[in-house]
């Protein structure tokens, strides 16, 4: 690894840790010409993974696409940048898992939404209206419906199966 201020071959290893979610190496090194300090990162080298869109096209997976529409999503909601990461962390672990190279858009989507809805509802909703592409008012209104009852139903199911505190 050359030093970037010398040019130097000549350097050690002062600190070494595993970053993103243990699927990089940081390490942080030392200049034994002109003694600075500089970090290099090691990654597996991964073949990318095509998207493939509604429409019939594919573009390869972009990271930053996908922390900026959940970013978005989570914009003045309590959600940390970090817990935005680490859905972005977990989707694209689960991405590069599967068998094939390809994986429909709507997988990452449906993916999204399965981690938003948990950690924030209102977050949860913003993701669907815009993934899930509503023509009108009506359509997002029984969207918002179903998942009011789908969520009074799971109550009702928690309150049923809890013992009495007596």
């Amino acid at each position: 690894m050359r030093c970037p201020r010398c040019d130097s071959t000549e350097n050690r290893v002062v600190d070494t840790r595993t970053s993103r979610g243990g699927r990089a190496v940081r390490r942080r090194r030392e200049c034994l010409s002109c003694q600075s300090r500089f970090t290099t990162y090691e990654y597996v080298e991964e073949r990318p993974i095509q998207v493939l869109k509604r429409a019939g096209s594919s573009e390869e997976f972009d990271r930053v696409k996908l922390l900026r529409a959940i970013g978005t999503a989570c914009a003045k909601r309590p959600v940390s940048m970090a817990q935005v990461e680490a859905i972005a962390d977990e989707i694209e672990d689960a991405l590069s898992k599967e068998a094939g190279l390809e994986v429909p858009s709507q997988l990452i989507g449906e993916l999204v939404m399965l981690r938003l809805k948990p950690l924030d509802r209102v977050a949860y909703v913003r993701f669907a209206s815009v993934y899930r592409d509503f023509q009108d008012e009506d359509e997002f209104q029984e969207f918002v419906r179903e998942m009011k009852e789908r969520g009074e139903r799971e109550l009702q199911q928690l309150h049923q199966s809890e013992l009495p505190l007596w």
